[in-house]
């Protein structure tokens, strides 16, 4: 016990190593426990304590530097650890290289960085379209450099080939706008085709291809940017007959005159008889048929169908015949009818033989055409004042229509674009144009607004031809193009017009032609071939235009969407709410024609913009 009490009250020494217990609550001087001694300890604690607290105070300001000069350490020493390990990386990486000579590791990603950026940098440099002569002047000067570098090489001439295959066919600018030259025809292009799938065949399971001409703009969205075109980009698409003289351009927007502003017809026949009539016509009656060049998809059985481009008599016995003395204004892609698969298929290809024309028009291949028909259908067209104007109708039957003595049309009415109605079918229920009032037009000095687009007759400027193509997803369809072709144009910009004045009748089969008419063959004689690939084509062509939010998006072909899909301009919901669609309950409007009769081109002509766009 005595032991115990002396341990528990033994003094501590001054360093607090002999007996020291606990925090040093019991310090108390060693040798006795006189009052001064204990005074002298007290002082000694007070002092310690004050300079503790001081120490802290300090070390809560930061003035104390220790732990500010440890992390400042830690910092330096990581910067150096993470440098070192970069710089170990970067030649490591730098030095890969795959088996095939590609870039790998960092200086595949440095390789790869630099092209983005590039691609990025030619694609927005000048924000926009660029004059037509200063194109032309960017491409030749880069054609004549690519030229100089190839003639100092030792490239074969397979090489050069391939060379002259991106000059003639893809030329484009910065701006992403192809380059038109005149004269021009698909067959300079020989060897220069490209190899697509036939989309019958391919929807069947079945490897088979054709080998067409290349799209004149392969890719429409870097044409109108998913957005309403300015009215200089318009412009920058389309051919003049005499070039500029000053910088060789055909291309020379407004500033070319009317008369030699460059046409371009597509015509999309099968088996038909009344296609080199309709080709005749075209240029026989023509006010300057030297701007005009025609492009025929001509599907026959050789040997058994006459081909377009050949005259009932030969050139040798009468050259004078227009096929004749403008054939090297006629591009013929002949094509087995056992291939074809219906109008948009065809027409497809038709859009591919485009080579940048001021205007495009598509007609079908048993129509004839008044006198002075180009010079009446462009006075027309610039008399709307709309730069995205595209003239389309049902055009009326030939019997009793043109005067055969001045070769001008006798009619004083026009068919106008408003009636539509859902129909069922195999293929499902998609929208059918059914046949339109004509008479009398309700608008007078121009052609009249109208909310439709019509496949037998369509005239635009060719940017319509560049940016709205026939989607070749579409095999054997034929009701239902129209719808598509329309919403697609409306998305982009474009608006549809009736003429005031019919330039071209159609050959119907009824009354006096019904008999020579009924004889021609239809596509749908190979449908057995075929069968079933219409369904799928139709799921398509309504999901791309967004007419069949029943059917989910995973059951249609997306394929190359973008391309032969829907623009930014406009919504399509805008065109069903306006023209009283219902694509849920897939109803029309009833009283719709009444509408556009009275109403539709007086309002909403108010909102074309001062540009015309």
């Amino acid at each position: 016990m005595e032991a115990r009490s002396r341990r528990r009250n033994a003094p501590s020494s001054a360093n607090g190593t002999n007996g020291h217990i606990g925090n040093g609550i019991y310090d108390v001087a060693s040798g006795g426990g006189d009052s001064d001694n204990r005074s002298t300890a007290r002082m000694e604690r007070k002092a310690k304590r004050k300079h503790r607290v001081a120490n802290a105070r300090t070390r809560r300001r930061g003035g104390g530097g220790g732990r500010n000069n440890n992390t400042a350490a830690m910092c330096l020493i990581s910067t150096v650890i993470f440098l070192l390990y970069f710089l170990v990386c970067l030649v490591f990486f730098s030095n890969l290289d795959s088996g095939d000579g590609e870039a790998r590791g960092m200086r595949g990603l440095v390789k790869k960085t630099k092209e983005k950026l590039k691609k990025f940098r030619d694609k927005h440099r000048r924000g926009g379209a660029i004059l037509a002569e200063e194109q032309e002047a960017i491409i030749d000067n880069s054609i004549n450099k690519s030229n100089n570098e190839n003639n100092n090489s030792n490239a074969n001439n397979v090489s050069n080939n391939n060379s002259n295959v991106n000059n003639n066919v893809s030329k484009t600018t910065a701006s992403g706008i192809p380059i038109g030259k005149w004269p021009v025809s698909i067959r300079d292009e020989e060897g220069m085709f490209e190899d697509i799938p036939h989309i019958g065949y391919a929807y069947m399971g079945k490897d088979v291809t054709m080998t067409v001409p290349r799209l004149w703009a392969n890719d429409p969205v870097a044409i109108h940017q998913n957005k309403l075109m300015s009215r200089e980009r318009a412009l920058s698409i389309g051919t003049c007959v005499t070039p500029d003289p000053k910088t060789n351009s055909n291309m020379r927007g407004d500033k070319c005159p009317l008369s030699e502003r460059t046409i371009f017809v597509a015509i999309a026949s099968y088996r038909d008889w009344q296609c080199r009539d309709t080709v005749t016509s075209i240029l026989s009656t023509a006010a300057h048929p030297e701007r005009v060049r025609v492009g025929v998809v001509d599907q026959i059985v050789d040997g058994v169908d006459g081909s377009c481009d050949v005259p009932h008599v030969p050139c040798s016995d009468d050259p004078d015949q227009p096929i004749c003395l403008y054939k090297n204004q006629i591009d013929v892609f002949q094509m087995d009818a056992e291939l074809a698969v219906g109008p948009v298929f065809a027409r497809h290809i038709g859009h591919r033989l485009y080579r940048g024309e001021y205007y495009a028009m598509q007609s079908d291949a048993h129509v004839t055409f008044t006198r002075g028909w180009d010079d009446d259908i462009i006075s027309q067209m610039e008399s709307t004042g709309d730069e995205l104007a595209v003239l389309t109708t049902y055009l009326t039957d030939i019997v009793n229509s043109i005067d055969p003595m001045t070769g001008l049309s006798k009619r004083h009415t026009r068919p106008i674009m408003c009636n539509t109605e859902y129909e069922g079918g195999a293929q499902g229920k998609h929208l059918r144009h059914l046949s339109q009032p004509e008479g009398i037009p309700d608008i007078m000095g121009m052609p009249q607004l109208q909310p439709y687009f019509a496949a037998g007759f369509a005239f635009s400027r060719g940017h319509f031809v560049a940016t709205v193509p026939y989607d070749m997803y579409q095999p054997m369809i034929f009701q239902g193009e129209e719808m598509s072709i329309g919403l697609r144009g409306f998305t982009v910009g474009y608006d549809y017009f009736a003429p005031e004045r019919s330039v071209c009748f159609h050959s119907y089969a009824i009354g006096e032609n019904s008999k020579a008419r009924n004889k021609v063959p239809h596509f749908w004689e190979h449908a057995q071939a075929f069968k079933g690939t219409g369904i799928k084509a139709m799921k398509r062509l309504l999901g791309i235009v967004d007419m069949n939010p029943e059917v989910p998006r995973s059951e249609w072909d997306h394929s190359e969407e973008a391309k032969y899909g829907l623009g930014g301009a406009r919504e399509t919901s805008k065109f069903y709410d306006v023209i009283g669609i219902d694509v849920v309950k897939k109803t029309t409007q009833r009283h719709l024609c009444q509408f556009v009769h009275n109403k539709m081109h007086k309002q909403f002509m108010k909102s074309l913009r001062p540009d015309g766009m």
